[in-house]
């Protein structure tokens, strides 16, 4: 692969974009190239990232950058490169992608789900949401800079991760805890799952741009009991207490807290469907509300309350034998500033026979929707689809925004693609015949292309 010519100074933000066809294609071809690289990651450390970084440390090598590869783990593969931009003083910004997927049942799907197979206009194989597709456009802005010899006018870290589909201890944590300077003066970032085409009914396309995470609240409960023969009575039966315990939180409706972004994604929903609605009124009926926004409803309702949805059970080794001790997982999440109602919550469902704690814990997080990095988010995605609308919303999981945070740095979800009706991006995200229309990819490099200049 030939070097490209190194970039020079000049980078006005409203200069013609260098978005050509080669960029486009580059999007397509490196989806596909990065689905085919099977990174699926299982969970407790069985996942090998490198080959997928060393993908595209090349081609960024190849576009005149000098690519960092670092690991905590041999084989969990890190990749950060940093494009200098042309104002020295700026504030610098990140754009960060995850390079692991989740694993597939490749007897469910349509196509090999590492094919990266493109048919009828379309790349299937895991990933092609979730998210190589984010991580291919990227590579090609930044390429296409390259070839037309632009640099950005703030400093732009661009950061390749492991392990986020899992803990993140070999991806975005490692990085922010162990090489920080890497992203010195980053005080936002830009990630996945936003600006994505949401079909409001006949007429009416939307795009969320994630302005905030509900937090990460797995946890591990434990019940202690007797142990002892399964033909006789007992009365501090482990399994017993613990499924009245999973019982309670499973069965559990969280009161609604609206934050910032929630309330404000509302807001502009309602306003679209002809509603004028103010979510902080004193009586305010959300879920009545929630059914009046259409289909985009689904955007908020995960994140009106906080959740714990009890996943893993484990007690036992013999059917007649009543074990000393239980466990189960849960999966909950935390909406900002509800950490101390969640905790106290979980103490009175677990009662007084089954202990827990945080298995893995994360901060929630959430980012102004006022501002100007906002603003030019939604203009840019606005730009090339003039009927769309644009809202803020809150993602109902987390990304690699958690760990960044520790740096000072605010992230919004942003992967642009543009989705025709029928398209349900939520059932393909972790979903069987994941997939990705190339026009999407165009649409998401035209964008991207226009707002990370703009910034």
């Amino acid at each position: 692969m030939a070097d490209m010519p190194a970039v020079t100074q000049e980078s006005p933000a409203d200069r013609e974009s260098p978005v050509d066809q080669v960029a486009l294609d580059e999007a397509v071809d490196f989806t596909s190239g990065l689905i085919r690289i099977d990174t699926t990651n299982r969970g407790g450390g069985d996942c090998r990232e490198r080959p997928a970084a060393e993908y595209v440390a090349e081609r960024l090598a190849a576009a005149g950058l000098e690519p960092v590869l670092l690991e905590r783990t041999p084989g969990r593969t890190n990749v950060v490169a940093r494009i200098e931009g042309t104002d020295p003083g700026a504030e610098a910004l990140l754009v960060h992608g995850h390079l692991d997927v989740v694993p597939a049942e490749a007897a469910d799907w349509s196509v090999d789900p590492f094919s990266g197979e493109i048919r009828d206009g379309v790349v299937w194989g895991r990933g092609a949401v979730d998210m190589k597709n984010m991580d291919a456009m990227v590579l090609a802005v930044v390429r296409a800079w390259a070839r037309a010899g632009i640099r950005p006018r703030r400093d732009i870290v661009i950061a390749y991760t492991a392990d986020e589909e899992d803990s993140a201890v070999d991806g975005s944590g490692f990085l922010a805890d162990r090489h920080a300077h890497l992203f010195e003066g980053c005080t936002e970032g830009l990630s996945e799952s936003g600006a994505f085409t949401v079909h409001n009914g006949p007429g009416q396309t939307l795009y969320p741009i994630a302005a905030g995470e509900r937090g990460t609240a797995w946890l591990k409960l434990t019940a202690q009991g007797a142990a002892g023969h399964g033909s006789k009575p007992n009365r501090a039966n482990a399994v017993s207490r613990l499924a009245g315990a999973v019982a309670r939180i499973g069965e559990y409706r969280w009161p609604v807290r609206l934050t910032d972004t929630v309330a404000a994604c509302i807001t502009r929903l309602a306003a679209l469907q002809g509603l004028s609605v103010d979510p902080r009124a004193r009586g305010f009926d959300t879920d009545a509300v929630l059914g009046k926004l259409g289909p985009a409803g689904l955007l908020v309702e995960a994140t009106v309350r906080n959740s714990a949805n009890p996943t893993m059970l484990s007690a036992g080794y013999k059917l007649n034998v009543i074990p000393g001790t239980a466990t189960a997982y849960v999966d909950g999440r935390m909406l900002p500033g509800t950490e101390a109602e969640f905790i106290a919550t979980l103490d009175e469902l677990t009662g007084p026979d089954v202990s827990w704690e945080f298995h893995h814990r994360e901060v929630a997080l959430e980012a102004p929707v006022d501002g100007r990095t906002f603003g030019i988010l939604s203009e840019s995605v606005e730009r090339f689809d003039p009927d769309g609308h644009v809202v803020p919303f809150c993602m109902a999981g987390g990304t690699d925004a958690k760990q960044f945070s520790r740096l000072g740095i605010t992230g919004y979800g942003f992967s642009p693609l543009k989705l025709p009706p029928g398209f349900d991006y939520w059932a393909l995200f972790h979903g069987v015949d994941e997939r990705v229309p190339v026009d999407a990819l165009h649409f998401g490099v035209r964008v991207l292309d226009h707002a990370l200049r703009t910034l």
